[in-house]
């Protein structure tokens, strides 16, 4: 063997060497914070990976419209599952966060965040008896009821407990999936709360008019929300009538943050800080095309894992990484997106035109935010190409996953 040969050898077997020892000293390295030298191409994956600086004006920009317009902002925390985001929403102003379970609430709560709303019926003993105890831990948690049934249980939980809980109106805003109708049935609601159930402090009210957040064209859109809210605006004039004083109306959506100011006295958007396929497309208020608002901030880092036909590569992200077909390819508007089976994704483009090698990572923008978040374990923070920290998923079911 040539000395050149050998030189080129042994450079290759040690760069092989310190690649197989990084990615096994990778988890280890996450749990001290270590990320120096960490790339995008040294990711394990699919995983998620999000681009700080993308996501931080995302979060700025909501945070300075939200105080411009006197519109108290309370994040869903549905969409990201986050101690790290959460805490940086409430840094910037956010009087709390919303959540759609009962984890999610225990996990908010119980990390320091304040002013935590629950927005489904925590209807049954197991969940009423865990939020009545959340609800005494932290006096500043609330909860909706949409139904007297919920109302009186839930106030004999408390008073069992001795403890007084936060509640809030639900108002049907057009899903027809939960809320009470509006006018004089949930007026009679929230009077059966301030008269008869004295463990129960009512609070004010709530519309999400989710059939608004992705309606396109922002003039259609002003005119669906405003449809779906009008039961709960006028629900609030008649408990203001009737005496009831109505500190909170609480709803909206990425798609409504600049619809709701005026109406609603806080915001629950959620997606804004990731942005997603679906919602790029909806246009904007100055009537672009596409949303341009907020930018696409979060991807699925994939990995090239079979190349055996012209103009498509098979990926390892499959159904299990909630690949859909109305994924894109981030710098590819070329590429098409396609699901293969569990594991197995698809990317395919005109044969010839900057092929992929088989190798070679390709990032996705996800469809849906809400799953695909959901089946990750943690974010990959970027800067640029480096990967500076990891943040957790958490709060999916019970106590492992706090």
């Amino acid at each position: 063997m040539n000395t050149r040969r050998a030189f080129f050898i042994n450079t290759l077997a040690t760069a092989s060497a310190m690649a197989a020892a990084k990615s096994a000293n990778i988890e280890s390295r996450f749990a001290k914070k270590d990320f120096r030298g960490l790339t995008r191409e040294d990711l394990p994956t699919p995983s998620m990976v999000l681009d700080i600086d993308l996501f931080e004006k995302n979060l700025n920009h909501m945070a300075s419209h939200c105080k411009a317009n006197n519109l108290n902002f309370r994040g869903h925390v549905k969409i990201h599952k986050s101690i790290d985001i959460a805490k940086r929403q409430v840094a910037l102003g956010s009087i709390g966060v919303t959540v759609a379970t009962e984890a999610e609430a225990e996990l908010m709560s119980g990390s320091g965040v304040k002013g935590v709303l629950l927005t489904r019926q925590a209807a049954g003993k197991e969940k009423t008896n865990r939020m009545v105890a959340l609800a005494k831990r932290d006096t500043t948690f609330h909860m909706i009821v949409d139904d007297i049934v919920m109302a009186e249980s839930l106030d004999a939980a408390a008073g069992a407990a001795r403890a007084k809980v936060n509640v809030i109106v639900d108002i049907n805003a057009g899903l027809k999936r939960a809320g009470i109708e509006p006018g004089q049935k949930a007026l009679a609601l929230a009077q059966d709360i301030v008269k008869n159930r004295k463990n129960l402090a009512f609070s004010g009210l709530m519309a999400y008019s989710g059939g608004a957040s992705h309606t396109k064209g922002w003039e259609a859109r002003k005119a669906k929300s405003m449809a779906d809210i009008a039961g709960m605006l006028e629900t609030a004039e008649l408990c203001k009538k009737a005496g009831i004083p109505v500190n909170i109306k609480s709803g909206g959506s990425t798609g409504t943050y600049n619809i709701d100011p005026g109406y609603l006295t806080e915001l629950q958007a959620g997606s804004y800080m990731f942005m997603d396929t679906g919602y790029i497309k909806i246009g904007s208020k100055a009537g672009n095309a596409i949303y341009d608002d907020f930018a696409q901030s979060l991807t699925i880092l994939t990995t090239a894992v079979v190349r055996q036909h012209p103009g498509m590569a098979t990926i390892d992200c499959g159904l299990k990484g909630m690949v859909k077909d109305t994924d894109t390819v981030k710098g590819r508007p070329d590429m098409k997106v396609g699901a293969q089976g569990a594991e197995y994704g698809l990317v395919s483009w005109q044969p010839g035109d900057r092929d992929l090698k088989l190798g070679d990572k390709v990032e996705l923008y996800p469809t849906h935010l809400d799953s695909t978040t959901n089946v990750y374990d943690r974010y990959y923070i970027a800067k640029g190409d480096n990967i500076v920290d990891a943040w957790p998923v958490m709060g999916r079911a019970g106590a492992a996953q706090r």
